[in-house]
């Protein structure tokens, strides 16, 4: 006969009296347990649960869970609860294997609901709750679906199943079934049983656990979790209680379970997702249309989405819908995951100190807000002053969660310092796309502090392939030190999935500096003008006129290093300069601000010696009062999208005139936006004022010395290599805006060179730049980074599709007509 092991003693159970509701045995029990137990629907009341199972042990010699191994399912309730009503005799469906079909008839929506998961856990599938139709007449709800958890393509593991019911509300306030779909498209297997409802308090009684008992091999008591407290929502399932790694029981969700708040939800999910292996997110938010207050949260695996490259399009997440007694209860879930788990990671432990709470009515929004930085989880230790008022916070998360219910790509972090909010970033899903394809060079627009400010109001900018501003993202910045800035740096990088910049145009304090250098070693960080002309004002007002045209002689036409140096040092002796402080910081900064040493690095041919326009222009500023803000800043951001938009239409469907009749000209006219191509004519024009001599040769290298004509004083060396058609000239006007000089282009004209090399075609110029951005990836980025971007991509062509094709009746049905034969084709491709 098998050993049996000893089994350790379950925890303490409680000490109220206990009344078993339903104890059903299997296989067949003993005659006399059968008579103590199952007298008709007469409840029998314990003391406790121990003398409950005392007094079967009692009955015989041999404890009956040993003997009669997984007989036993226990449902017992503190004296005084009473089950919530099933409407629909689902335990008596549970039973009798009752099956859906037209005409069944329920109580409420929620009962079909629950039915219909009795059903799918017996057949051997899971649900969720699908559709729902409103009346014309008042808006309630008049229909809902229930459908197979694999019905739909949202998610690879869903292989568009037609499984479902349908029940329709009738006059009489039931819900009967009215369409249904019984087969499935895929194999069905053993599901974990569903949840029964939770338990209802009686208006007397204090609010106290329910426990139910479950056991398969054996019989099992639980009446606590986690650390010996009561589960956070008031109940447990102990069939959905499994052992954590500390060997403590762990409570798992399950649709129909109930919170006080969705805080406790929140905090509950945490829980679970740390012991089960996986990190978690605050998803979308839904609001009422009526008063505007949240009805429903989303919490979500880490991976889900694809708006980062660590993200995999996991499917898990747990959502909370409000009801009326204002409790907080699971409606839909989904606990499978796409990638593997690593169990028990604690990485949400280090979050106890500051547990995340939401902004909503209940809990008194950001006025008693803990704000945990979720998308770092790493607190600052210094505590600097901020200067970004309190009631900033509550204006832009509630803008920023109505937000991500409309974009799923829309990212916002906020900076925690000692529990004390300070920084805000956000960029929408549009930004963060733009940064995929042009987010090679960024402006750090911090021209607020030109002012006595009301709002320290940053930006992130680009330039796009019209050579327009484009957003990359915003921020407030609470102060203006090192460790501000880190983590303003390092939250834009992580929302632009990695994509590091090749130049950066900021200020040039040491905060800034030093942050740079600390998150993007590698990058080019030039000075932003305004600062520079600002400083100048303030250390150079008293100087004379000509020492003012000398100093900019010196800035802005040296040609070559030793030119510079030449006449900076003689314009510091002849003004007796030399030991004046800001000069000599300068100068030794020289390289991050004199165009002479910024040429050869690509900047997107931004001005050295201007100042980039503000991208919100009148409509937003540092000093815009608060109650503004918002409006103002989409109506900016609008105003900057169409004027793109136009572009984009003029690009595709203009053409410039050619002005000669070179082969490169059409060439460049084929390819570039129009604002690009006007910048490259205007070069192949010039180059026709300019003469080419060869001066040197050796083997396939060849140098020209390129001037105008009648100005022997402006000229540059341009080095041609006929083996592989790599060409550069010293004026560097490739390196740093991207399209070829006028020296170049003479040369290709003199070799009769007719088509333009591809790299020097950069693609960021082209029409179709918003579109390759896959076909130019670099060779080293992930396949989920990869998937991103393809992501993005798809997504904004969706847009433009969607606005075209819903300007009148024809164009929406020749829309729908081309989609379909697109979605033909990818299958054929599958």
């Amino acid at each position: 006969m098998e050993k049996r092991q000893h089994r350790r003693p379950p925890p303490p159970p409680p000490t109220l009296p206990f009344e078993i509701h339903t104890l059903d045995l299997e296989p067949d029990p003993p005659e006399h347990t059968q008579q103590m137990y199952k007298k008709g629907k007469k409840d029998v009341v314990f003391d406790s649960i121990p003398s409950f199972f005392n007094n079967i042990k009692s009955s015989n010699s041999t404890p009956y869970s040993e003997e009669y191994g997984n007989a036993v399912i226990v449902r017992a309730y503190p004296l005084g609860m009473a089950l919530a009503n099933r409407n629909f005799n689902v335990e008596d469906g549970r039973e009798s294997g009752v099956e859906p079909r037209k005409g069944l008839e329920f109580d409420s929506a929620d009962d079909a609901r629950e039915f219909y998961n009795v059903y799918a856990t017996r057949v051997g599938f899971r649900t969720r709750t699908g559709q729902l139709y409103r009346s014309r007449s008042d808006g309630s709800v008049s229909s809902r679906r229930f459908v197979c958890s694999k019905e739909g393509f949202q998610l690879s593991s869903r292989t568009g199943c037609p499984a479902f019911i349908r029940v329709q509300r009738r006059d009489s306030g039931k819900w009967v079934i009215d369409q249904m779909h019984k087969d499935h498209n895929h194999e069905l297997g053993d599901v974990e049983e569903s949840h029964p409802p939770v338990l209802q308090q009686k208006a007397s009684m204090g609010r106290k656990s329910s426990v139910e008992v479950s056991s398969r091999k054996k019989l099992k008591l639980l009446a606590e979790v986690d650390d010996g407290q009561p589960c956070s929502s008031g109940s447990i399932s102990v069939k959905r209680v499994r052992t954590g790694a500390d060997g403590q029981p762990i409570a798992e969700p399950y649709a129909g379970l109930v919170f006080t708040s969705a805080d406790e939800a929140y905090n509950f999910y945490v829980r679970y997702a740390d012991e089960a292996g996986f990190k978690t997110r605050i998803g979308q938010l839904f609001r009422s249309k009526n008063n505007g207050s949240i009805t429903s949260r989303r919490f979500v695996c880490s991976k889900e989405g694809f708006q980062h490259p660590s993200r995999v399009g996991c499917g898990a997440f747990m959502r909370i819908k409000r009801q009326e007694s204002g409790t907080w209860m699971v409606d839909r879930l989904q606990k499978d995951h796409n990638h593997d788990l690593e169990p028990h990671t604690g990485t949400h432990k280090k979050s106890s100190t500051a547990s995340k709470k939401f902004t909503d009515e209940v809990n008194g929004g950001l006025d008693s807000l803990d704000l945990l930085e979720i998308n770092n989880g790493v607190h600052l230790n210094s505590s600097q002053g901020n200067n970004i008022g309190s009631e900033w916070y509550r204006l832009l998360l509630d803008y920023f969660q109505s937000r991500q219910a409309e974009d799923t790509g829309f990212f916002y972090s906020v900076e925690v310092d000692n529990g004390v909010c300070m920084s805000i970033f956000w960029a929408d899903g549009r930004s963060r796309f733009a940064c995929s394809q042009f987010g090679d060079v960024i402006v750090v627009d911090t021209s607020y502090r030109k002012t006595n400010y009301l709002v320290p109001f940053a930006m992130f900018v680009g330039v796009n392939h019209h050579k327009q501003p484009v957003l990359l993202g915003c921020a407030l910045i609470a102060n203006e030190s090192k460790e501000s800035f880190i983590w303003l740096f390092r939250t834009w990088l992580r929302a632009m999935s990695g994509c590091r910049p090749k130049s950066i145009i900021a200020d040039q304090d040491m905060a800034i500096q030093q942050a740079i250098a600390h998150v993007f070693p590698g990058t080019r960080h030039r000075f932003s003008m305004w600062q520079i002309r600002e400083k100048e004002r303030e250390n150079l007002r008293s100087m004379s006129t000509e020492f003012k045209y000398e100093y900019e002689k010196c800035i802005y036409e040296s040609q070559t290093n030793a030119e510079f140096n030449t006449m900076w040092n003689a314009l510091v002796n002849k003004y007796g300069l030399k030991e004046n402080a800001w000069l000599k910081e300068m100068y030794e900064k020289r390289e991050s601000w004199v165009p002479l040493y910024l040429r050869g690095t690509f900047f997107a041919g931004i001005p050295v010696n201007e100042s980039m326009e503000s991208f919100f222009g009148t409509f937003l500023n540092a000093e815009t009062p608060f109650g503004d803000f918002i409006a103002r800043y989409e109506q900016g951001l609008e105003q900057r999208r169409e004027e793109e938009r136009k572009e984009d239409f003029n690009s595709s469907n203009l053409q410039a005139f050619l002005l000669t009749k070179e082969p490169i000209e059409e060439q460049c006219r084929r390819l570039y936006t129009l604002h690009v191509f006007q910048i490259f004519q205007k070069e192949l024009l010039q180059c026709n004022n300019y003469l080419g001599i060869k001066s040197y040769e050796e083997g396939t290298i060849s140098r020209y010395s390129v001037r105008r004509c009648g100005n022997d004083s402006e000229k540059h060396m341009v080095t041609f290599s006929a083996s592989n058609l790599n060409v550069s000239c010293s004026c560097q006007m490739f390196e740093f805006e991207g399209v070829l000089c006028r020296h170049v282009l003479r040369v290709f004209i003199m070799l009769d060179i007719r088509e333009i090399p591809s790299c020097y075609l950069l693609h960021r110029w082209t029409r179709n730049a918003e579109h390759g951005i896959v076909c130019d990836v670099d060779p080293g980025v992930s396949f989920q980074e990869l998937k991103a971007l393809m992501v993005w991509s798809l997504r904004e062509t969706a847009c433009k599709y969607i606005e075209s094709g819903t300007t009148s009746l024809e164009k929406y049905r020749l829309a729908c007509e081309i989609m379909r034969e697109g979605a033909k084709k990818i299958c054929r491709h599958r």
